[in-house]
């Protein structure tokens, strides 16, 4: 038996797993291609070697600054995904 969902409400919100970093923070110097050592939340420690960087390369003074950040899909209340809990697998077709 095949079960046919036409429509299921769905959450996007941002994944608070353990281990998940809420950002992930890098940049690159436009001029010479260096790059900063990307950091787990915080910026600050990007924007410090930026101002480093540019501090030993006075013409150096454009980054392209890149911050991640993850997701996760969750399934609503009502939504048959629901009920197995992790919203992973298809629901069952009872």
């Amino acid at each position: 038996m095949r079960a046919l969902i036409t429509a299921a409400e769905w959450t996007l919100g941002a994944e608070t797993g353990e281990g998940a970093p809420s950002g992930i923070h890098s940049a690159e110097c436009l001029i010479c291609g260096a790059q900063a050592q990307p950091t787990d939340d915080e910026r600050l420690p990007v924007e410090i070697w930026a101002l480093k960087h540019t501090g030993l390369n006075p013409t150096h003074r454009q980054f392209k600054a890149v911050a991640e950040t993850f997701w996760r899909v969750t399934p609503a209340h009502g939504n048959p995904y629901a009920r197995q809990g992790t919203g992973q697998g298809a629901p069952s077709a009872r």
